[in-house]
């Protein structure tokens, strides 16, 4: 559950930048574990399962 002010739940009471802040900081961490993500298997052939280290 949410945090509660009087009737509202807190998320209800935030701001129109602090949302935005919050939606830009989802992507950029989306982003960066893509990228984390492309850059482990960047070299890997297609189809094939990684070579044994």
């Amino acid at each position: 559950m949410t945090n509660r002010i009087g009737n509202k739940d807190v998320a209800q009471m935030r701001s129109k930048e602090e949302k935005k802040r919050t939606r830009a900081f989802n992507k950029a961490m989306e982003a960066e574990k893509q990228a984390i993500a492309r850059a482990k298997y960047r070299n890997q052939v297609k189809g094939q399962s990684a070579p044994a280290a």
